[in-house]
């Protein structure tokens, strides 16, 4: 690894350590030239699948454009950044477990949308209500209806 300061060849780890739930290395680092240290990540690169989205066209897999959509759903709501990336980190590897090398945007956004239902249901409808097109106050209604009803079969099933 190249020093970002100096650009010399040599440097060495000082410290590394498990992220992101085991996902990644965070490795701190100290050039031998110039004695400045510095951060690095390190994360397993594995192949996602291609998108097949409604239309019919394909896209890459954009993780930053799933993060986006997260985090907007979930703006100003009490959910942290851990467990913002344990539901990016768990949908990234549904999909990869599903072996194909093509999905359906379709199913992305129900793994999402099944992530954000258990963060925090008021995201959950921020999300469905673009997701899915709310055209009028009554589909927001008929959604938190369907909230409503698992939640009380849910505790009717602790009972």
């Amino acid at each position: 690894m190249h020093c970002p300061f100096c650009g010399a060849v040599d440097t060495k780890v000082i410290d590394s350590r498990l992220v992101s739930g085991g996902h990644q290395i965070r490795r701190r680092r100290e050039c031998t030239a110039c004695h400045e240290r510095y951060t690095t990540f390190e994360s397993a690169e594995l192949v996602m699948p291609r998108l097949i989205k409604r239309d019919g066209s394909r896209d890459p897999f954009n993780e930053d454009k799933m993060r986006n959509g997260l985090v907007r759903a979930l703006e100003k709501r009490p959910v942290s950044t851990e467990q913002v990336e344990q539901a990016i980190n768990y949908v990234k590897s549904q999909l990869r477990a599903t072996g194909e090398r093509e999905v359906s945007s379709e199913l992305l956004g129900n793994l999402i949308m099944e992530q954000l239902k258990e963060l925090d249901k008021v995201a959950y409808v921020r999300f469905a209500s673009v997701y899915r097109s709310f055209e009028d106050i009554r589909e927001f209604g008929e959604e938190i209806a369907r909230l409503s009803d698992e939640k009380n079969q849910n505790a009717e099933g602790n009972d």
